[in-house]
């Protein structure tokens, strides 16, 4: 099954990244958040993937396409050209990169991802969050009610520290807790290709004109997840990720 990540974001609360590449090639631990996503599909066994690129395109290009070299070791011998790779990091992945418009919006870029998803039941999520999410569990769930769209629901991350006190007392201290109440859109879709019929252009934003059709239709359902989801939207975000990884604390890592 195809993934589709939307990959385009200028990630302007991440300027001090993102001035010089896009917001999914902010890097954790080394490596892109994308690839983060990725790894986490593939682990399922979903290796067909089809990024929707946008502002700096040629990063995420270039990115892939010194792939091997980038995270090999390997001797270069100049007198005749030869490289033999010394260690190999190569993923076997198929990996579809699509410009899709710098200033196109969340659903203009899914819509001009068509051509590669009219085939069937495809999965979708942002170039910019990652989570412990059971992909296998959120397909049998959308498989389940034969509705057009799966979308996850997660518990936001509470920005600070949650205490609970007794009087005065603090009974329990929980940092930075997923918060128990409410559920926002995490990402990680599953969807039908007639969805794609609910986008009208570039300008469509996904989530105000195309989720909305589909919830009011009674298209859309709900796969609940409990576990780890965070998304990096400033860089006070993306240090706390790299810190887990630095700790090797990844709770999104299968």
């Amino acid at each position: 099954m195809k993934v589709a990540i939307l990959a385009g974001g200028f990630g302007t609360r991440l300027a001090e990244y993102t001035e010089a590449i896009p917001k999914p090639m902010v890097p954790i631990g080394g490596h892109p958040i994308l690839w983060h996503i990725m790894q986490r599909y593939a682990a399922f066994g979903h290796k067909d993937f089809v990024l929707a690129l946008g502002y700096k395109a040629s990063v995420v290009k270039e990115y892939f396409l010194n792939h091997r070299a980038l995270n090999s070791d390997f001797t270069v011998h100049l007198g005749t050209g030869k490289i033999d790779t010394l260690q190999s990091a190569d993923l076997d992945w198929s990996v579809t990169l699509a410009d899709t418009g710098e200033r196109s919006m969340t659903g203009g870029r899914l819509k001009r991802l068509r051509r590669y998803l009219s085939d069937g039941t495809f999965m979708l999520t942002y170039g910019d969050g990652v989570a412990s999410i059971d992909i296998a569990r959120l397909l049998e769930f959308h498989r389940s009610h034969k509705k057009l769209v799966t979308v996850t629901a997660v518990h936001p991350v509470a920005r600070f520290g949650e205490l609970t006190l007794t009087g005065d007392r603090v009974t329990a201290f929980r940092e930075k807790p997923q918060v128990v109440e409410g559920w926002i859109n995490g990402g990680f879709f599953v969807c039908e290709p007639e969805f794609l019929e609910f986008i009208a252009g570039d300008d469509t934003v996904l989530e105000a004109g195309p989720l909305e059709r589909a919830s009011a239709a009674g298209e859309l359902m709900a796969y609940r997840h409990d576990g780890f989801w965070q998304c990096v939207d400033t860089k006070r975000d993306r240090d706390y990720l790299d810190e887990l990884w630095r700790r090797d604390d990844v709770p999104w890592r299968v």
